[in-house]
């Protein structure tokens, strides 16, 4: 059977850098010699040189200036008889160099009869090309710091070009699928991803601050739980059964608070077979902590310092300036955060009263104001409706941080009655969430550690999904069995790490802040 040739191999820049790496290996040239290299980060020598004096040619080819080694890929090229300049990029930066016909050498380069080095580098290197530069500094007549080449040594040729240097690589769905080609072309690209990496860093240090242990929980699961969400199923060969990808970290993390951790918090991939849009991606990290003897108050106030203490770091001030929807909004994340109950914020935002209202006139007035399905409204509880009206009314109002508190019981299965009698009549319970600028950024509430309301609730959910309603949990009796040995009093929470990056860099996706988001696979 014939190998199929894959199709960028008729790609005409292909086959002509092809046979440039055949005449490259030909004059003896190693094409991808050995990785170890002593190198200058280019960012160095840029800040190190921004007013300083540097030198001029003369002194830099005489050796008189300071000698450096940089490397990178070739952005830029222009010959110019006797001399050649360039510029090449690394992850820090870009820097521009010159070549000397007489005085620059090409390693492995034996020197042919009228072809001398600089000749063979601008037939052979390419843009994209990646090469080390060793050299002395100088300033160009224009001022520009620039690496004067004693010799040039080519680390990776490459065989396919890099994207239209003049139009640069917009198509998103190419710079999220080709995210090296992003990366490549867009520098502030990697700027985000270095944020998100000081994001994640940041947030383990403020957790272990305060006393949390990270741990690591299974991905795989045999029941899954701990969300409303629909799972990605598997087959597990070994023992013959089915399995769950993740949903959510907090029943295993539970079980964990029954065993006598008291503080304990991950930072992990969950799964949720669902639909893909700007804040929702099917594969995500979230972080979860939970703490014994906290309640909701308690992580309140956690989560608005640990968002007061990123903003700091990374910026040095609390107020970050957000475009929504093509308007931006000047919001402060300093603590403390507005806190309104979710009825309180649907008379606030929506003007309306949901106390005293019976569910009949809830009914009539979600489906006058909202966009929910009227059969489903028409199933639906006080508590529900309750929660329809917020999110169809409220939430993009919540532009500045707020805290929404005390939510219907009908939303959360595995929360704490609340401890006020008026509202645990009309069934709310002890739980929070948090808005910036229109979007959920964590979710926390009091725990249930009252085996028997918690096998009552779970047992509901789990009708529901033998109903086929899969984004309700099925039973789990060993989660049961876990509370039945006692949980201490606590508090959890969840923070969806990617969101999180997604406020700090100003992201309008969410696939603007994923290395390689999920995408529609190409035929």
């Amino acid at each position: 059977m014939p190998i199929l040739t894959p199709e960028y191999h008729t790609i005409e820049e292909f086959v002509l850098r092809s046979a440039k790496l055949r005449d490259i290996r030909e004059a003896g040239i190693e094409p991808y010699p050995a990785p170890r290299l002593e190198r200058t980060p280019i960012i160095l020598l840029t800040s190190k040189y921004s007013e300083n004096p540097v030198g001029h040619s003369e002194d830099a080819e005489k050796g008189t200036t300071e000698s450096v080694t940089c490397a990178g890929r070739l952005v830029l090229f222009r010959s110019m008889g006797k001399n050649a300049f360039g510029h090449i990029q690394d992850e820090s930066g870009r820097i521009q160099f010159m070549l000397n016909r007489d005085a620059t050498q090409l390693a492995g380069f034996v020197p042919q009869e009228g072809v001398p080095p600089l000749k063979f580098i601008e037939k052979k290197i390419d843009l994209g090309d990646i090469i080390s530069i060793e050299g002395n500094l100088f300033r160009t007549q224009k001022g520009e710091l620039t690496i004067f080449v004693k010799k040039l040594t080519l680390l990776c040729k490459t065989l396919l070009p890099m994207p239209d240097k003049h139009s640069g690589l917009v198509d998103k769905g190419v710079r999220y699928r080709k995210r090296w080609l992003d990366l490549m072309c867009n520098l502030d690209v990697a700027t985000t991803f270095r944020i998100r990496s000081s994001i994640f860093q940041q947030t383990r240090e403020f957790f272990e601050q305060y006393g949390f242990l990270e741990v690591e929980t299974p991905i795989l699961q045999n029941v899954y739980g701990g969300a409303a969400a629909k799972p990605f199923t598997t087959h597990l060969n070994a023992l013959d059964q089915k399995m769950f990808l993740r949903i959510s970290l907090e029943i295993p993390l539970k079980k964990l608070i029954v065993g006598g951790m008291d503080k304990v918090f991950e930072i992990g991939k969950v799964f949720r077979n669902e639909g893909i849009d700007k804040t929702h991606n099917p594969e995500f990290t979230l972080l979860e902590a939970y703490a014994a003897h906290w309640d909701y108050n308690d992580m309140m106030v956690l989560a608005e310092t640990l968002f007061e203490s990123i903003a700091l770091k990374l910026f040095g001030t609390t107020e970050l300036l957000i475009a929504r929807d093509g308007v931006e909004h000047l919001v402060d994340v300093k603590a403390p955060w507005k806190r309104l109950s979710m009825r309180e914020s649907i008379q606030v935002y929506a003007g309306i009263t949901v106390e005293g209202k019976s569910c009949e006139e809830l009914r009539q007035i979600v489906k006058e104001k909202t966009g929910v399905d009227p059969a489903t409204i028409n199933q639906a509880t006080i508590g529900t409706l309750t929660a329809n009206l917020f999110e169809e009314l409220v939430e993009k109002h919540l532009i500045q941080p707020h805290h929404i508190i005390d939510h219907p019981i009908e939303t959360t299965p595995l929360c704490k009655p609340h401890r006020d009698k008026k509202l645990r009549e009309i069934g709310l319970v002890e739980r929070f969430e948090s808005f910036i600028v229109g979007g959920e950024f964590c979710n926390s509430y009091t725990e249930l550690n009252d085996p028997e309301l918690q096998r009552e609730l779970l047992v509901a959910q789990a009708e529901k999904n033998m109903s086929g309603d899969e984004e309700a949990s099925p039973l789990d009796e060993e989660f049961i069995e876990s509370i039945c040995q006692g949980m201490s009093p606590a508090a959890g929470i969840g923070f969806g790490m990617d969101r999180l990056v997604m406020l700090f860099t100003k992201a309008a996706s969410i696939r603007d802040v994923l290395y390689f988001p999920l995408m529609r696979q190409e035929e």
